[in-house]
């Protein structure tokens, strides 16, 4: 059997170099999945896709490998991807841009151009980590939707306008409809407080006066999801 022949200095000079190039592939996926899971914001965290970033520049070097420079084998191994689907959406832009970073790892280690490689991993991991603590591209954003029921008239909205101006840094009328044939108004509210500890308080405070009932607080997070 010809893979039980002694391999020449030649063979084992390619088993070297593929040995050296999964290895940088693996070691380098897994760099970019460790600044995956330190600047992961939110609630729909995925194992599997950690795994997939630290071994799919495996899976891209090996092909890269496989084809080396033979137009042929590219054209055949382009085909027999196409045949394959994958379901897995991502809904986050960020999490596509770390399975193709990691991708790209895979190719350039695969192509030989381990410099690249290891250079393109760092200024990636360094610039994800610098936009993650710098806040880049944030916008303040509402806490919440605040919803209630208030009897209709002057006293209650009176009451309702001192609290929200005692506890929320900014709050906009949403929606305001008649309940209870005329007696009670729903309000919906976007508010975003002046501190998170004052949440509870404006609650309890609103759940204070008389007649308001139904007051639910809802929490949103632009870059949680679930």
């Amino acid at each position: 059997m010809e893979w039980l022949e002694p391999l020449t200095q030649g063979d084992v000079f390619e088993w070297r170099k593929a040995l050296v190039s999964l290895l940088l592939a693996f070691g380098l996926g897994q760099a970019i999945a460790v600044v995956y899971m330190a600047t992961f914001r939110g609630l729909s965290y995925s194992r599997s896709t950690v795994h997939g970033m630290a071994m799919g520049s495996v899976i891209t070097c090996m092909l890269m490998l496989a084809v080396g420079s033979s137009v042929a084998a590219g054209i055949g191994m382009a085909g027999g991807l196409s045949a394959v689907r994958f379901r897995t959406s991502l809904r986050d832009p960020r999490d596509i841009i770390f399975i193709f970073a990691a991708l790209g790892v895979g190719m350039a280690s695969g192509a030989q151009a381990h410099g690249a490689a290891i250079l393109g991993t760092i200024i990636f991991a360094f610039g994800f980590v610098l936009l993650h603590f710098t806040g880049y591209g944030a916008r303040h954003q509402p806490d919440g939707l605040l919803r209630f029921a208030a009897p209709a008239g002057p006293e209650a909205e009176e009451a309702i306008m001192k609290i929200l101006r005692a506890h929320c840094r900014s709050f906009a009328l949403v929606t305001l409809r008649e309940a209870a044939q005329g007696t009670m108004m729903e309000h919906a509210y976007q508010i975003s407080v002046r501190a998170l500890d004052l949440r509870a308080s404006l609650v309890s405070n609103l759940k204070a006066i008389p007649g308001v009932q139904d007051v639910a607080l809802l929490l949103q997070e632009p870059t949680l999801d679930l």
